[in-house]
């Protein structure tokens, strides 16, 4: 997938996280906002993974372990949600972490706990 597509789908996820947080507010579990964010993201007619497991590969190896990504849409764009009161450096770690195992170059990161979703919302890239 190309630059400009990356750039539609996340404009595509931001633009369905705004409604969902319009519609839903603030204070749910995260768990709600998924479940309404894929249903969004398919209404629009996205290809929307939730939950994928991300395994680990380490020296030619893959270690078993539970990593899950949150939403995976059109096996480009990394979807990372959080309900906290303040995004954290760890939060962009961890998403930064998952591009990299993934292979994915682009990611987001939306924290619905904010009043004004637009400030808990960041677009990560990580540069293969």
């Amino acid at each position: 997938m190309n630059v400009n597509e990356i750039n539609v789908r996340t404009a595509q996820v931001v633009d369905a996280a705004m409604k969902v947080h319009s519609t839903l507010g603030p204070g749910l579990l995260e768990s709600a906002y998924e479940a309404c964010l894929a249903y969004e993201l398919r209404k629009r007619g996205l290809h929307v993974v939730t939950q994928p497991i991300l395994p680990v590969i380490y020296d030619d190896i893959e270690i078993e372990l539970a990593y899950r990504l949150d939403l995976l849409i059109d096996n480009a764009v990394i979807v990372e949600l959080k309900t906290v009161s303040k995004l954290l450096p760890i939060h962009k770690a961890q998403l930064l972490s998952y591009l990299k195992l993934s292979h994915h170059r682009v990611g987001l990161l939306i924290n619905f706990r904010e009043v004004r979703l637009k400030n808990g919302i960041k677009r990560l890239v990580h540069h293969l």
